[in-house]
């Protein structure tokens, strides 16, 4: 699972700078930072969990139990479990060749602007 989520940090940061680079961004490198976040990351997979197949959500789970040594000060322990699953989801739908699947999610986790969860 921390290779899938290892993989799926990439995944998920060139979703981003792609998005960003579409949008007309005129600094995606500082922009991207709105999205990459784990509080954000937290709040994307809480968007998306009732919309995640019982496979997809195996795939997030595998990823958000995974024990941890070290969180960022930025996020709680939450927060960094929850964005880690979503790393974990992203780099198994990549791997798994389901890359309409994931655009999709990735559509529907931003067709709002980002926002954090609180905890």
């Amino acid at each position: 699972a921390a290779n899938l989520a290892y993989l799926g940090d990439c995944v998920y940061e060139l979703l981003v700078r792609e998005y960003l680079v579409r949008r007309g961004s005129m600094k995606p490198s500082v922009e991207s930072l709105k999205y990459v976040t784990a509080p954000v990351q937290s709040g994307v997979i809480e968007k998306l969990l009732p919309h995640l197949t019982a496979e997809e959500e195996e795939a997030y789970k595998r990823g958000r139990n995974i024990g941890h040594s070290s969180i960022p000060k930025s996020s709680t322990v939450a927060q960094y479990r929850r964005a880690t699953g979503l790393e974990s989801l992203f780099g198994w739908l990549y791997l798994t060749g389901q890359s309409d699947r994931l655009r999709e999610l990735f559509d529907l986790a931003f067709a709002e602007e980002p926002t954090a969860t609180n905890e």
